[in-house]
């Protein structure tokens, strides 16, 4: 075979499979794309890594033998690379992909409310752990195709198969904390002790479980600070979960005033209240004298219910700001005093 031939095909093998990824896109964001809307965006998402590791195993597979680019150690060279830009494309392809065909559906679980959302909370928290799990795996895969591909490496890698006993000893001693880590997670994810927006109590601070890793848990607190905690706190740690049984939350809202509230007028205003708030799930209420305080104060309880953490955090907000205002346009009487006697003798200026 002349050189002239050689890159003739050479030149159609790329053309030809630029082609093919470029058909595939057209249809994929076409005519599926009217049927199957996340088609489309999942097209534009791997069309670049697409054109990428097309190129790349079409160029080695019709690269010209190595008499038509000055010699063998230049076509050793020139394949070992286009290998690993093979090896990193595939994976770049692969990732994307994965990504493309799980987002559409975990952002239909986010969307999910009502007696629904628990259920759907623990289906998006499984999947996203099992798609980290399937990125490391791809990834560790990639790096050892890419290491192996050396000779050096590959010398290492047997002889270190002769002392593989103690190596793996070694391994395993350094690795427990991720290796503990990561089956923690799985465990969190499967036995369904936690999932994403859980509402928890850890170490006394409350908050919400805004992410959850093969190595660590994010609590986003009240205040909007972040906890960041290992997987294995939760356990080997007690902790509060107030949305295990359900996404229902039910919020309380303490008021310390004085003896002369009118209780049954504040019971009456706050169910007003609570009758026209978007917010309250139609279901729990309650207005209770909770405690008598040392200092001369009652405590009132009110508990209302809402169907998540975030409403009911909002709807626990808006009846205490309310109430407090109710308190001081109709009954100022009941606001926090404190009585002081006066020791017989001393009279007043």
């Amino acid at each position: 075979m002349s050189a002239f031939w050689a890159w003739m095909i050479f030149g159609i093998a790329v053309v030809v499979s630029v082609t093919v990824v470029e058909a595939a896109r057209r249809l994929l964001a076409g005519r599926l794309a009217v049927r199957r809307p996340g088609a489309a965006e999942a097209a534009r998402r791997c069309a670049r890594p697409a054109f990428a590791a097309a190129v790349m195993f079409s160029v080695r597979a019709a690269l010209p033998s190595a008499e038509y680019l000055g010699g063998s150690d230049a076509d050793r060279v020139i394949r070992h690379l286009l290998w690993i830009g093979a090896v990193a494309t595939a994976t770049w392809l692969l990732m994307r992909i994965t990504y493309a065909l799980t987002d559409p559906a975990l952002n239909r679980l986010t969307r999910i409310e009502g007696e629904r959302n628990r259920r759907a909370r623990r289906a998006r928290t499984q999947m996203l752990l099992l798609r980290r799990i399937a990125g490391v795996a791809v990834v560790i895969v990639a790096v050892g195709l890419v290491l192996f591909s050396f000779p050096a490496v590959r010398a290492l890698g047997a002889g270190m198969l002769a002392s593989a006993g103690v190596a793996g000893l070694v391994v395993g001693i350094a690795a427990r904390p991720v290796l503990g880590n990561l089956l923690a997670g799985l465990q969190l994810a499967f036995s369904d002790a936690l999932r994403l927006d859980d509402v928890v109590v850890v170490d006394g601070e409350w908050g919400r479980i805004e992410e959850l890793t093969l190595s660590y848990v994010v609590v986003l607190a009240w205040d909007e600070r972040r906890i960041i905690l290992p997987v294995s706190y939760f356990t080997e740690q007690p902790f509060e979960n107030w949305t295990r049984q359900g996404s229902r939350v039910v919020g309380s809202v303490l008021f310390h005033v004085d003896w002369t509230v009118p209780v049954d007028d504040l019971r009456t205003e706050l169910y007003r209240f609570l009758r026209g708030h978007p917010l309250w799930d139609q279901r729990d209420w309650v207005l209770q004298v909770t405690e008598v305080l040392p200092n001369g104060l009652i405590q009132l309880r009110a508990l209302m219910s809402a169907a998540d953490a975030a409403s009911a955090w909002d709807l626990r907000c808006d009846a205490r700001e309310h109430v407090v205002g109710y308190l001081r346009r109709e009954h100022p009487e009941a606001l926090p005093r404190f009585r002081a006697e006066l020791p017989s003798g001393i009279t007043r200026a």
